[in-house]
């Protein structure tokens, strides 16, 4: 995953396996100590805490399991068989649960339950009601992990849409852009390998300017590349634009790259601003970074965008600077030539025929290919073959 200087530390990490690490290790503990102190009890302690545990989420289920079998069946199941719906309401682990307390409870003598009887059954009601409540409910943290394991975040859809319905389809042609167009412009901007990249912003607020010369006066629009048209969903030709922008350095040196903002941003800033989304400006700054997180894991995987992007994240704490956007991309620029170099592709050369025992000259050599040049990837087609010329042993011949 490519650094992002003084903005990687924004980006939230997924969430790790401590909660379930210090669950384990307290559990443990517990069960050890009441284990040495009440050995003869610990089968009827376990029993109790289980069918606490178990049975009341199993009542929960069956209210939720009467819910849906009565409003929504056909709608949200279609039909389908009781066995999804008992699933989806109660869960194989609560089911599980409840029969190893079933278990336990035989395997105990049925004697010291009788003083706990009305507890059991007091906290197996008590926790429907409860649950129902939103008291037992998950927390945000809970949820928000939920949603990013299953991937159910607003972020998720966006960042695969922008993949597969945008950057999937014109990272790959967009080398052949960038040809064509130094073909027409007699080959002056994109002489470094790392301005021939998409720069794709992500602005943490998602508030996106249609032109970028309004966000900073030292960028200013150069042209366009040559449209890339591609027959999608019904659509003969559909165009796909992108822009090339100068961005002046504090020299007043002109850089030309091909950038834009990330558009899905767009949708999330327009989602906090309607009340009926229910979509805070918290929220919003959350999906942006997890957008962000998706979208790179997602093009680090793809064979056919690599090497052809740059993800640039904008942090919204530096408006203030008038040329923080164009001090942005010069610094993914320089960062770029630093980090890799170019290796042209390579061109078969026609083969000249030589004499079999005539040999290269040195100096023709030198004059053709100078050391200076960019370095290129020479192979040979020939068999192996070993270093040392056979020699003839005379000691070895028989007379």
């Amino acid at each position: 995953m490519q650094q992002l200087g003084g903005e990687e530390c924004l980006v939230p990490r997924p969430r790790g396996s401590l909660p379930k690490a210090c669950a384990i290790g307290l559990a443990s503990v517990v069960t050890a100590a009441i284990l040495v102190l009440e050995p003869e009890g610990f089968f009827r302690h376990v029993s109790t805490a289980i069918l606490i545990l178990t049975v009341g989420p199993l009542l929960h289920g069956v209210f939720l399991l009467s819910e849906e079998c009565l409003h929504h069946a056909t709608t949200r199941y279609r039909g389908r068989r009781l066995g999804q719906m008992v699933t989806a309401c109660v869960g194989v682990c609560t089911l599980l649960g409840v029969g190893l307390a079933v278990l336990l409870f035989v395997l105990t003598k049925p004697q010291p339950w009788r003083d706990q009887w009305s507890m059991v059954i007091l906290a197996c009601v008590l926790y429907p009601l409860l649950k129902t409540l939103g008291v037992l409910g998950p927390s945000e943290v809970e949820v928000s992990e939920i949603c990013e394991t299953k991937k159910m975040n607003v972020a998720h859809g966006l960042a695969w849409s922008f993949h597969l319905g945008y950057l999937n389809l014109v990272l790959p042609r967009l080398e052949g852009s960038i040809t064509a167009f130094r073909a027409s412009h007699n080959a002056g901007p994109f002489e470094t390998r790392g301005s021939r990249k998409l720069l794709i912003l992500l602005p943490l607020n998602a508030n996106i300017t249609h032109t970028l010369e309004d966000e900073d006066t030292n960028i200013h629009f150069h042209d366009n590349l040559p449209d890339t048209e591609i027959d999608r969903a019904g659509v003969r030709g559909r165009v796909y634009k992108h822009s090339v922008y100068t961005v002046l350095d504090k020299d007043r040196q002109a850089h030309h790259c091909v950038v834009e903002y990330a558009t899905p941003l767009l949708t999330l800033y327009k989602m906090s601003q309607e009340s009926s989304a229910g979509f805070g400006e918290r929220d919003r700054r959350e999906q942006v970074l997890l957008f962000y997180r998706t979208l790179q894991d997602i093009l680090d995987r793809s064979v056919e965008c690599r090497n052809r992007y740059r993800l640039i994240l904008l942090n919204d704490e530096h408006e203030d600077d008038p040329h923080y956007l164009s001090n942005a991309i010069l610094k993914n620029l320089d960062q770029q030539e630093k980090e890799e170099f170019y290796v042209p592709p390579f061109i078969p050369q026609p083969e000249v025929d030589h004499p079999s025992h005539a040999l290269p000259i040195i100096d023709d050599w030198h004059r053709a290919e100078p050391m200076s040049r960019v370095p290129t990837i020479m192979i040979s087609h020939d068999m192996p073959r070993t270093l040392r010329e056979p020699v003839e042993n005379s000691e070895d011949l028989s007379p």
